[in-house]
This record gives structure tokens, C-alpha cells and sequence, in this order.
């Protein structure tokens, strides 16, 4: 592999360096930095997410024939990257980068030209049903029903920890549609309006404080025939797809060498309560170091499936390493964060968001005040999207063929 950049390529990322000078606003940056969990919050992410569409850069990783960019991985890994520097929000993922791709490859005619446009504009906000009580990382036993009724379906379920469903107004939900065959065959992939007196949002309270996720109750929930995306019974060759883009879909190691370059600058300041600052302490030192090499690494494995997919191969299950190894530093850097801070990496604060005019005023700094919060949502990311041993298990048969 060359790891050097064309000059095409540097030309491109000095395009995107200029673009979020002018058209990232401080208010974005500093909604992003005070964010402390996965998913922004929807009035950034959604300014973000316009400002991008209006420069035709939101869909940068779709092909040019739906409305995205054609940008070759490189292009791809070079514009994630300059955004995590600059401090961008993250966008809604789960429609841009996990519902998109398979409407293109799975969905009608009708459902590309009709949803996929919705995406790009933020006409729809969509979350996703699939975890359910007892049915999280086995999710082939699901118990969510969908049941057809002439045009339509009717459904009845329960989905939980659905990220951001007190924001949209669509789901896209795995549902069983057949009893009677081995239980990852009778699942299909439906699209839901969640507009609808069939469906109810109750809101979970998590440990950081945050109103994240939810629990989503649907009793004859309706849903056209048209919404079903592929055939029925296709659900989990559907759901395999999305969790390879999901794991592999993005590249983390910029936004968490970002992350540690912000701990390292701001060690030049705090106390190490030893003599003189924190960047001086060779305890912290070293475990900044470790986590910084392991941060490299990962960029290393994540550069190579770029390789990969520019060579026209799917990521594969390699994406499970990715999100192992992604998973476990994140909580690295975010203990490393709250540690950090020393008795100011301690507090806690219920307030969302935490910025803006009406947030408390930190102990010390805001980074000190998101932090705790951060530390704590971070403990999730070993367990959503598949749990680390899930991962290893997969790594183990299709990685490795043990």
C-alpha cells in the first residue's frame, strides 16, 4: 500500500480545509466538542447536514447516480478525517450511512427515487428497530411481528434501546414475517411511519443523564406493502449488510487521534499533583502513548479496507475488527479524558445540551464538564453494534477460520 497522497489528493483536502473554515461555524465546533455521545444533537447535526447538501458534499459516501459525490475511499477517509480536526458535528448515520446503501442495493425503483432524496434533504429522520428485550445481539430471535393484510402489513412488537427515536418520524425495523422456518429466515426489513397511533415512544434515561434512546412499542402498527425493502424473508441477509456498514462504515481513528491531541493540549495546563503539568508526568505520558499507537493501528487496518473497497471488494467481516478495536480505545481516550481533569472530571451535569446559553458553568472548563458524561456514555460502545464478544466470535469463524 502507498500511504502518501497524490497531489490530486492533497489539492482535495486543501478544498475541504478551505470549505470548513468558511462554513463551519463556531457555534457547530463548539456544539461538538460539548456532545458526549454517539449521535449529535439534532439542531447541529441538522444545520450541518444542510450545509453540506447545499454544497452537494452530504452524500459522500453514495454513488453520483443517487445524489452523492462518486468520491473515490481516499477522498472519503481525507474528508472524515478534516472533519473530526475541525470539530464538525456527526451527521444522522443511521439513514445516511446504514439505511442508504440498502435502498440502493436491496430497494425498488420506487423506494430509491422516493426515500433516498428524503434522506439527503432531512425531510425524513429515521432511527432503527432492531434490538429488542432479550433479543439484542441474538437478534434471530427477534419476536416483533409483521403480519400481511392484504396491501399492507400489520405489526406487533417492542424495539428498545432505538437511538434517537424521539426525534424521527420514520423507523426502519427487522420484523418476523414467518414462524415457520429456522428463525433467520423469517425475517424481513420494513420501513415504518412512525406518524401513526400504532406506534409509541417512551424515552430511557441513561446513566450520563442523557435521553438517547428509547424503547418503541408498536400494536397494529400499519405499513404498505411498498415498504418492504427486498423480499420477505430477506431481512437477515439485508441486516448482515447494514452491520458490516455500520462497523466499517466509517473510519473512527481520526476523531479519536483528534480527541487524544486535545487531551495532550490541554495536559499542558492541569496539575499532575506531582510537579508541575500533567504533560510533564511520564505516567501520563506513557498511557496517552499506548493509546495513540493503538489509534495509529487502527487507522493502519481501516486505511487498508479502503484499499480494499477502492479495489470494488465489500468490506467484509474485517469491519468486526474495526469496530473491536475502535470500541475499546474509545473508552481508553475517555477515561484517559476524565482522568485528566483531575476533581473536575468528576461532575456531573443532568443539562442538555452542554452548550449553549442555558448550561451550567463548568468546574474549571467545558471539556472538563463533558467529560464525565462522555466516559460514562462511552461504557455502551463495547456492547452497541454487536458486543466485543460478538465481534471476537466473528473475527474467530470468518476472519481467522477457527
Amino acid at each position: 500500500m502507498n500511504f502518501e497522497f497524490s497531489a490530486d489528493e492533497l489539492a482535495f483536502r486543501d478544498e475541504v480545509r478551505a470549505f470548513l473554515d468558511e462554513r463551519l461555524t463556531e457555534r457547530l465546533r463548539e456544539g461538538a466538542r460539548a456532545t458526549p455521545t454517539v449521535f449529535a444533537e439534532p439542531d447541529i447535526s441538522r444545520e450541518w447536514q444542510q450545509i453540506l447538501n447545499e454544497k452537494g458534499w452530504l452524500g459522500y459516501n453514495w454513488p453520483r447516480e443517487y445524489g452523492g459525490t462518486g468520491w473515490s475511499p481516499v477522498q472519503r477517509y481525507i474528508f472524515e478525517k478534516e472533519c473530526a480536526l475541525a470539530d464538525a458535528p456527526e451527521l444522522p448515520v443511521l439513514s445516511l450511512k446504514l439505511l442508504a446503501p440498502v435502498l440502493w442495493t436491496f430497494g425498488t425503483p420506487e423506494q430509491k427515487a422516493h426515500y433516498l432524496p428524503r434522506i439527503l434533504s432531512g425531510e425524513d429522520y429515521w432511527c432503527q428497530g432492531f434490538s429488542e428485550p432479550g433479543s439484542g445481539s441474538d437478534l434471530a430471535s427477534l419476536k416483533t411481528r409483521a403480519v400481511r393484510d392484504g396491501d399492507r402489513y400489520i405489526v406487533n412488537g417492542q424495539k428498545i434501546w432505538t437511538t434517537h427515536a424521539h426525534f424521527a418520524d420514520h423507523i426502519f425495523c427487522l420484523v418476523r414475517t414467518d414462524s415457520a422456518v429456522k428463525p433467520q429466515a423469517g425475517i424481513s426489513f420494513l420501513l415504518i411511519d412512525m406518524n401513526q397511533p400504532g406506534v409509541q415512544v417512551r424515552k430511557i434515561r441513561g446513566l450520563a443523564g442523557d435521553y438517547e434512546v428509547n424503547e418503541v412499542f408498536l400494536e397494529d402498527a400499519v405499513a404498505p406493502v411498498h415498504d418492504l425493502v427486498g423480499d420477505e424473508g430477506q431481512g437477515w441477509t439485508i441486516a448482515k449488510f447494514l452491520l458490516e456498514n455500520e462497523r466499517g462504515g466509517s473510519c473512527h481513528a481520526p476523531r479519536l487521534l483528534a480527541d487524544l491531541a486535545r487531551i495532550r493540549a490541554a495536559a499542558g495546563s492541569e496539575p499532575s499533583g506531582i510537579n508541575g503539568a500533567l504533560d510533564h508526568d511520564p505516567t501520563f505520558l506513557g498511557r496517552i502513548g499506548r493509546i495513540e499507537l493503538d489509534a495509529l493501528s487502527l487507522e493502519m487496518i481501516e486505511l487498508r479496507i479502503l484499499a480494499e473497497v477502492a479495489q470494488g471488494r465489500p468490506p467484509g467481516p474485517q469491519t468486526s475488527v474495526v469496530k473491536l478495536l475502535a470500541s475499546n480505545v474509545r473508552q481508553h481516550v475517555d477515561a484517559l479524558a476524565m482522568g485528566s481533569y483531575g476533581y473536575a472530571g468528576l461532575q456531573m451535569c443532568d443539562e442538555r445540551p452542554l452548550y449553549g446559553n442555558d448550561v451550567p458553568e463548568p468546574i474549571r472548563c467545558r471539556p472538563a464538564q463533558v467529560a464525565p458524561a462522555a466516559y460514562l456514555n462511552g461504557r455502551a460502545w463495547t456492547i452497541f453494534g454487536g458486543s466485543n464478544e460478538i465481534q471476537r466470535t466473528i473475527i474467530a469463524k470468518t476472519v481467522l477460520g477457527l
